[in-house]
């Protein structure tokens, strides 16, 4: 096993010097299947929360879901920006910055997430309210709700773990980091909610259990097997703390965009809850319920790009290698367009099947998501190409540029197409207004980029 476990870190990457396209896939591969696997630990739930508890679950589970998606969105938006900030630092040479760096961001950031998890204990039940959860949903929203705020000190310590491991050569421990806990997390799924009758609870129990595991392979390879980034010891005067709010402000807004990512994602969710509970109650609720939990892996396979991409960008930007840069950045838009071609064919023509595996086939929320998913899917196209531009913004440091566009397809346009398309068109503007969305901000980018 420890043989097994030094074999997965040997990955010899040198991103200044090896040939971009070898390069990129030996990074994309691994981030692909760890992507894969950690959108199964919200996937996986609402398998067996479906079919082992029922569609009412379904949906009280999906009223929660905007909290994971914000957990991970500031998981997110700090492993970007660590990851941005400490490869031009390794760049350079400066080792030390680096370290320090990496350091601030494993130990501040779950920190930060405590605090804030703590405020929504105490605060569940206006969250809930604020979240659309309807009083017949509440009872269950809470069961899911509760055990799940461990983990979301555990999903920082996993998400930025994983890319400072890709960042220090070693992207096959990084998918492993993913691959293990999201494999164990069916089967806990599993055991909890059909043996052991745990219900809606025993699923935020398995997803919390599979992220403090995954935050324990990342506490071992940084304490026993890093070899160019390592943690640093931070001190506590007022000088060392200035210094760490100023570099944890820094990397915020290097990985901010990406923190709107997974907001938009929330934002989703949220204003679709809102407008199907409205004009189709709960089972309205239970059938979107569907394309939120499948929509997280085409921006994970997606998001997989544009992370695979962007320490190499961001190492031959910091280090003046321009031919590289563009020559990656084309490289990650053909990879997207094609990963974003295929979800569309997938979820198009496997919707019912997909659907079947969530709802029991004749019932009320099947029908309208059986009507209502291929229409949804024509939205991962267009999302696949606006991530990777958006990614590319951020690996060379065009933060406003990046955040402009986040804000774009997860607000600006987003919440407008939920309350227009409904009324243009019912009921499949409520489905078209995700694809509306994507492909408004598409035309912008194109637009703002053929200009330039």
């Amino acid at each position: 096993m420890a043989k097994e476990m030094k074999d997965l870190e040997r990955d010899s990457i040198d991103f200044g010097t090896s040939k971009i396209g070898p390069l990129f896939r030996s990074i994309f591969y691994p981030t692909l299947l760890s992507m894969v696997f950690t959108s199964l630990l919200t996937v996986v739930d609402g398998i067996f929360v479906g079919q082992g508890v029922g569609s009412d679950a379904l949906a009280a589970v999906n009223i929660v879901a905007p909290l994971f998606l914000v957990t991970t969105g500031i998981a997110l938006m700090f492993g970007v920006g660590v990851s941005v900030v400490a490869s031009i630092h390794l760049s350079h040479g400066n080792h030390k910055a680096a370290d320090i760096n990496v350091t601030q961001a494993l130990v501040v950031a779950p920190l930060l997430m405590g605090l804030l998890s703590a405020v929504l204990y105490f605060g569940r039940i206006p969250f809930l309210r604020l979240m659309g959860c309807s009083s017949a949903l509440m009872p269950l929203a809470l069961q899911y709700l509760i055990p799940l705020f461990p983990g979301c000190v555990f999903i920082l310590i996993e998400t930025i773990g994983t890319f400072v491991i890709r960042l220090d050569g070693s992207p096959r421990f990084a998918s492993a980091v993913g691959i293990v806990p999201g494999i164990l997390n069916i089967f806990f799924d599993w055991l909890f909610v059909f043996p052991m009758k745990m219900g809606i609870a025993g699923s935020s129990i398995a997803t919390t259990i599979c992220c403090a595991m995954a935050s324990g392979m990342v506490a071992w390879y940084m304490l026993r097997r890093s070899r160019s980034v390592h943690l640093y010891r931070l001190k506590l005067s007022r000088t060392s703390l200035y210094l760490t709010l100023r570099n944890i402000g820094y990397m915020s807004r290097s990985g901010f965009s990406s923190m709107l990512g997974e907001l938009a994602m929330s934002m989703i969710m949220l204003t679709g809850n809102y407008v199907f509970i409205r004009l189709m109650g709960e089972d309205g609720v239970a059938a979107f319920s569907v394309a939120c939990y499948l929509y997280p892996i085409v921006f994970m396979v997606n998001n997989s790009v544009a992370q695979s991409a962007q320490p190499i960008i961001s190492f031959n930007y910091g280090a003046g290698y321009e031919d590289r840069v563009r020559e990656a950045f084309r490289l990650s838009l053909r990879t997207a367009a094609v990963c974003g071609l295929l979800a569309t064919a997938v979820l198009t023509l496997g919707s019912t099947p997909l659907i079947s595996i969530f709802l029991q086939t004749g019932t009320k929320p099947y029908e309208i998501a059986t009507a209502g998913l291929p229409l949804f899917a024509a939205s991962s196209v267009f999302f696949a190409l606006n991530i990777a531009i958006i990614g590319y913004y951020q690996s060379i440091e065009q933060n406003g540029r990046a955040t402009l566009y986040m804000l774009l397809r997860g607000l600006v346009f987003l919440v407008p197409a939920f309350i227009l398309m409904p009324q243009l068109v019912f009921p499949q503007g409520m489905w078209l207004a995700v694809p509306v969305s994507e492909c408004l901000t598409l035309g912008v980018i194109l637009l703002t980029f053929c200009k330039k």
